[in-house]
């Protein structure tokens, strides 16, 4: 009876919006409605151009419904060898740069979170220069060569191993942690590599999933470094495959579209670009609960 009471109370305590305090509520829904057109309006112009015949699109009248509708472009890029092999070499890329990422961003974040490590202000000022300051490409590229790891996926995952802004995320993230915790597992004998992965990175979860999206998506949209560092073809990722397709133009001349009336090389380009987005894509909604509260966690204390 208590509780009803008290909702009761909480409901009638509630004063009613003032006229100014609606207008710009739908202000707010009316901009960010605005926004979020402006940025769906190109992909999906992009996917209505895919699957568009192509006596529309050279009329230019295809603008907000697709017009002759056909999936024969994707037929052919389903067809495509090289870019189910640029597929294969990204899914691999992504995987495996992204553990070495939160590896090496976790064991670097983890002992500057700690307030007991000697010169902790002094270590974080020279890590955090890092973002202001770099030796540059040609410098990096000479140490790749001078390791061996040209035409190799180490090339591709090992020199962005860390990214500062995430580490710095995520030791403020690791500094929310009670102090008391970790004090107690000393007591039971843990070390620290015991302690970051039984009671760090298990209470972390927000934010190492939002740093696997972040560094998820970098790797599946990097395509630099592969063309400075690769020079076999067959392990190019899929965006230099993309590249080359929508700027160089290198697949305009396949014989599959030179022989379809419904496909022009705009419908294939169009079509590698959404099959290369959509993947990346899937990943927002399976991380989305652990986005807003891990950047959150990650910036409130500094």
């Amino acid at each position: 009876m208590q509780s009803v009471k008290m909702q009761r109370v909480k409901i009638k305590s509630r004063k009613p919006q003032s006229l100014g305090s609606r207008l710009f509520d739908v202000g707010n829904y009316i901009l960010l409605a605005l926004v979020g057109l402006v940025m769906f309006y190109p992909m999906y112009y992009v996917f209505i151009i895919s699957i568009s015949s192509a006596e529309f699109i050279n009329q230019g009248s295809v603008n907000l419904f697709p017009r002759g509708i056909n999936w024969d472009a994707y037929k052919i890029v389903f067809k495509n060898e090289q870019i189910w092999t640029g597929y294969k070499n990204t899914i691999l890329y992504t995987t495996v740069g992204t553990l070495i990422n939160l590896a090496c961003t976790a064991m670097c974040a983890y002992p500057l979170s700690r307030k007991d490590l000697y010169g902790r202000s002094v270590i974080t000022v020279i890590v955090t220069l890092t973002m202001f300051v770099s030796g540059g490409l040609i410098p990096l590229y000479l140490v790749v060569s001078q390791l061996k790891l040209l035409n190799t996926m180490w090339a591709i995952v090992l020199p962005p191993a860390i990214s500062t802004y995430n580490m710095i995320v995520m030791r403020t993230s690791f500094s929310a942690i009670p102090d008391s915790l970790m004090e107690s597992a000393y007591l039971d004998g843990a070390n620290d590599i015991q302690i970051l992965a039984r009671i760090v990175l298990p209470l972390s979860k927000p934010i190492m999933a939002t740093m696997t999206l972040f560094y998820a998506v970098s790797h599946w949209n990097s395509y630099f470094p592969a063309m400075i560092y690769l020079n076999d073809q067959a392990k190019y990722p899929v965006q230099v495959i993309m590249r080359d397709i929508v700027i160089q133009g290198d697949m305009a001349q396949n014989g599959d579209i030179a022989s379809n009336l419904n496909v022009v090389a705009t419908n294939y380009k169009y079509a590698v670009i959404i099959i290369s987005v959509i993947p990346i894509l899937m990943v927002y909604p399976l991380l989305q609960k652990y986005f807003t509260k891990g950047v959150m966690v990650g910036a409130v204390k500094g």
